[in-house]
């Protein structure tokens, strides 16, 4: 039996990550858009994803690849569909035909983002812009493929690599004696490690146990607004001696409405990871350690 696992997006934050978490499981053929020949993997191009499939013969497909620019998404949402609905598709097509596992990160803008109360895996979704409707049509035909699917839906995922929320703060922290941030969005901000651990692990499982496949929601513990994750950086920052311009009464919790932006955000972002906790025996870490884990590797502290 093949253990080959085509991964696709493998220099995104999570793509870069799987890279390492599903190494174990097997003999990972990575694809991205700067691949060279017939391993490049052009998501504007859809069909264009068969011959890639078909090539490598995976035993399962990762699919870290997608538009995650929520506000550009608006001015080009054909873009945005070809790139996380009709890739997608094309994907689960495939993998219903040669019998693959189809692995696929979506997100908690597939939801409408009201009340206080975290979703389901199986509520109601309604999103608010291009990019989450985008995405939810991605869902959606990889369901109606009938292929065998682990789609992860996720929220505020962060990284070392790369810019991020974290570094933007630190930046203007040390730049401005005042900052003002948003406080009436909530979320758990999610580190691109911990999804490629928990996706590495669900494979495995899935191996063993088809039946578990599905939709799950995967974030880390314990919630924040921007506000509330913005004083928890430069808090660590100040305490682990980071330059900052920024003093402590600085720091301002502002609403939306005195940012806005072309696509509307949700408010609640909160998901429950109850399903993927009881189904594969999980604990997931609150979102302070990851988030301190990431700020210790890119100041060296």
């Amino acid at each position: 039996m093949s253990t080959r696992i085509l991964l696709l997006g493998k220099n995104g934050q999570v793509g870069w990550e799987l890279q390492r978490s599903l190494a174990p499981l097997g003999e990972v053929v990575a694809c991205d858009l700067d691949s060279p020949g017939d391993l490049r993997a052009d998501f504007t191009q859809p069909e264009s994803l068969r011959a890639l499939v078909w090539r490598v013969q995976p035993a399962v497909i990762v699919n870290a690849a997608a538009h995650t620019a929520v506000d550009k998404a608006e001015a080009e949402p054909e873009l945005a569909n070809r790139i996380n609905a009709a890739g997608p598709a094309v994907l689960a097509d495939e993998a219903e035909a040669c019998h693959a596992l189809l692995v696929h990160f979506s997100t908690d803008y597939v939801f409408d983002g009201s009340g206080v109360e975290a979703r389901e895996e199986d509520d109601s979704t309604g999103p608010l812009n291009v990019y989450g409707r985008s995405k939810l049509e991605g869902e959606r035909a990889i369901r109606m493929s009938g292929c065998q699917h682990l789609i992860l839906r996720t929220s505020w995922v962060y990284a070392a690599r790369g810019g991020n929320f974290a570094r933007t703060m630190l930046k203007l922290a040390a730049e401005r004696e005042q900052l003002t941030v948003v406080n009436d969005q909530f979320g758990a901000p999610t580190g691109a490690e911990l999804l490629a651990d928990v996706a590495a692990h669900a494979v495995q499982r899935l191996r063993a146990e088809p039946a578990l496949a599905g939709t799950y929601h995967c974030v880390a513990a314990g919630e924040a607004s921007w506000f509330d994750y913005a004083r928890h950086v430069i808090e660590w920052a100040r305490a682990a001696g980071v330059p900052l311009k920024l003093p402590p009464e600085g720091l301002r919790p502002v609403p939306s409405s005195e940012f806005p932006t072309p696509a509307v955000r949700p408010l609640n972002s909160r998901l429950s990871t109850r399903k993927l906790r009881d189904t594969f025996g999980l604990v997931l870490p609150v979102w302070t350690a990851g988030v301190e884990r990431m700020l210790t590797e890119i100041h060296g502290r």
